[in-house]
């Protein structure tokens, strides 16, 4: 009798929804996994937790969490939820207790996007201009979409912060983007290694599950196979 996989909940990053990972969740479901991508509102952590909780009273125990970004943060403060056996990181943030997003950015605060961003009514948006900051390992075409699409944060959400992150007690892995203007690559490589995650390195933007997914893919895979079901 086949051993059944480990369910996979996203959480999506800022200026972003849950089709961001539409790559990867038809190969996920053709291979035997359960799949939700959480719709975040971007209004609050508390908001996000409590959706991606949602997700996983809907699927089957054992959950990977796959945070991208502003993901990260919030896998990490929903991911010590009982059904979740592990954490995966796309070119993410993850906090440590009583960290906000917003420190994590400013000590490496190079990266370009953030020069590039309009605030409207308490919320951020990437300007026009920026989005090859953003995804441009992507077609013109596709930048544009992502740009169209975007979702807006509420712009006091990268003041949050969280107790008890979940990367503490469970295991994780941490796609690291080598050419990310959006999450500074070295942000990326102090997290991961305070995380001690496994960590794989892909030439890519922000963007990695759009211009990389079969890397993104088989990081997943390797996740599931070690956590099991």
């Amino acid at each position: 009798m086949a051993t059944k996989k480990p369910s996979v909940v996203f959480a999506h990053g800022l200026w972003a929804d849950g089709s961001c990972f539409s790559k990867l969740i038809p190969t996920l479901q053709r291979e035997g996994h359960e799949v939700i991508s959480v719709q975040n509102t971007l209004d609050s952590l508390e908001g996000e937790v409590d959706a991606v909780h949602r997700a996983l009273e809907r699927v089957s125990g054992p959950a990977i969490l796959v945070g991208h970004s502003w993901g990260g943060f919030v896998i990490s403060a929903a991911g010590n939820h009982d059904k979740v056996a592990g954490l995966v990181y796309i070119a993410a943030l993850g906090p440590e207790a009583g960290e906000s997003a917003q420190e994590q950015i400013g000590r490496f605060p190079t990266a370009e996007v953030f020069s590039h961003l309009d605030e409207e009514d308490g919320r951020i948006w990437i300007a026009r201009d920026g989005i090859s900051c953003f995804c441009g390992d992507l077609s013109p075409e596709d930048q544009q979409l992502v740009w169209a699409t975007q979702g807006a944060p509420r712009a006091e959400l990268l003041a949050s912060t969280t107790d008890n992150p979940a990367w503490k007690p469970r295991p994780t892995w941490y796609l690291l983007t080598t050419r990310d203007q959006t999450v500074h690559p070295d942000l990326q490589r102090s997290v991961s290694q305070r995380m001690g995650a496994t960590v794989v390195e892909v030439d890519s933007s922000h963007v990695p599950m759009l211009s990389r997914p079969e890397v993104v893919l088989d990081l997943i895979r390797t996740a599931a196979d070690a956590v099991g079901a």
